[in-house]
């Protein structure tokens, strides 16, 4: 069977037009996003009172043996300089991971029955921002970062 060639050729140009406008935008939209619900939350913490030691016990292997107050720098400053990189695009693929690792250990320890779940069981919100983190991670952070621009003026 064959398609109309006419369509098909305006369908690989306008695809085509999407897939360029896409290696810059679809990548950036992700990191503005993960890197405001990020930067809110290390706000509250940076402003707020350390209340790890609360749930400690909870922390999975082996981040319950780190003490309460590393623990709460750690997260606070992750989530305050995860963004920045994300926002500019700057050791994009590091910042996912960190923050990756910081959200299993929320996901853990936290929104799973704390009172930070978006829905009862606790798991969507995290999930949300774990799928959102797996293109950034395997992809990188798209044309419109410096981590682009770095690439392209060193390799040539």
């Amino acid at each position: 069977m064959n398609l109309n060639p006419g369509i098909t050729s305006l369908t690989r140009v306008v695809f085509g037009r999407f897939d360029r406008v896409g290696e810059w935008l679809a990548p950036l939209g992700l990191r503005l996003l993960l890197a405001y619900e990020f930067w809110e939350s290390g706000l509250e913490k940076l402003n707020g009172m350390n209340w790890f030691a609360d749930i400690q016990d909870q922390f999975p292997f082996p981040f319950n043996l780190v003490p309460p107050d590393i623990s709460w720098q750690l997260a606070t400053w992750s989530e305050l300089i995860g963004p920045v990189a994300l926002v500019l695009g700057l050791g994009t693929r590091f910042a996912s991971v960190s923050l990756i690792i910081l959200t299993v250990v929320a996901w853990a320890s936290v929104h799973a029955g704390n009172g930070y779940n978006i829905v009862d069981n606790g798991f969507k919100l995290p999930l949300i921002y774990l799928a959102m983190f797996v293109p950034l991670l395997l992809t990188g952070p798209g044309k419109l970062s410096l981590d682009h621009w770095i690439a392209r003026r060193f390799a040539g």
